[in-house]
């Protein structure tokens, strides 16, 4: 059940729609943030959906609520925009696991391997792979290529899930994961099933391999949202994912219930309507990338979204 807006939040959230339309601004909202910054969000998704939502705007001020990388794809696809993030310091963890040159340090070991790369990335990360994917199509991205052996950054456990379902390819995975998932094991989901035997489970792929074996829908955060709840006939879900996902999923179909088995990502709460006030109003944490590398990281992502 979403919580009702104080007298302090409906307040800001005046002040901000007025603020962002002044200014012709689009407020993107990542579905892991606070709810009720989706009270001022233009659009609500994943972060390369809100990318490519930024790129079909007329807006001339973009406000990415999520992490730094989700920010920084957006700036990758909108490079004539301004692109603003309320919180400059909500990194992750997943993509500080792996730099740029870490990656061209590893690629030497493997002459002619394409790089697949994860859009939990940095843009210099993104600038040294061949090619992105995100969680609901790093299968088909993987299935696309031609070479038999591929190289996965950053995430091995969405390297697993690759692996498993395309037996006839080799994916060499980076070490990296997200914390948020990966410390989540099967007694987890076990315990859920016990304590609510009529719910779906429903897991992200960057779940660890004996989650997914357990899991009813295996979806990204869209397809939680597009395809397992609102297509499935249950009423009752265990969403094994950032805990903020039931407040998106609660909102959208309040006529079902949803339970969580997650842990918190602080840098996706760091975000708060007062930031995004100040940002719209002083225009700052601007996201600015080197020309260098924003073209070749545009062309990973390009590379995707042709396929």
């Amino acid at each position: 059940m979403l919580q009702k807006l104080t007298s302090h939040q409906q307040n800001l959230v005046k002040k901000i729609l007025a603020l962002k339309k002044s200014k012709k601004a689009i407020i993107l909202c990542h579905n892991y943030q606070r709810p009720e910054i989706y009270e001022v969000a233009d659009f609500i998704g994943d972060s390369l959906g809100l990318a490519q939502k930024a790129n079909q705007t007329d807006a001339k001020i973009i406000v990415f609520c999520g992490v730094h990388f989700m920010a920084e794809s957006a700036k990758i696809l909108n490079p004539n925009k301004k692109v603003l993030i309320p919180d400059i310091e909500s990194g992750c963890a997943m993509s500080d696991m792996i730099e740029g040159y870490m990656l061209k340090i590893w690629k030497k070991d493997y002459p002619g391997v394409p790089i697949v790369c994860y859009v939990n990335s940095t843009a210099e990360v993104k600038a040294e792979s061949d090619i992105c994917c995100t969680s609901s199509n790093a299968v088909k991205i993987c299935q696309s290529l031609k070479s038999k052996k591929i190289l996965f950054v950053p995430d091995k456990n969405l390297a697993k899930y690759v692996q498993k379902n395309l037996p006839e390819k080799e994916i060499i995975a980076w070490n990296g994961y997200c914390p948020i998932h990966h410390r989540l094991d099967k007694k987890y989901i076990l315990q859920a099933k016990k304590d609510h035997p009529k719910a779906e489970i429903i897991v992200h792929p960057e779940c660890k391999p004996e989650v997914i074996k357990l899991a009813d829908h295996v979806c990204s955060t869209s397809q939680m949202v597009m395809r397992a709840a609102k297509d499935s006939q249950a009423k009752e879900f265990v969403i094994i994912t950032e805990c903020g996902m039931i407040n998106r999923l609660s909102k959208e179909f309040p006529d079902k219930k949803f339970y969580t088995v997650c842990n918190m990502c602080f840098d996706m709460k760091k975000n708060t309507l007062e930031k995004i006030l100040e940002c719209l109003e002083k225009e700052t944490n601007e996201i600015e990338i080197p020309e260098n590398v924003r073209k070749k990281a545009e062309k990973a992502l390009k590379a995707m979204m042709e396929v």
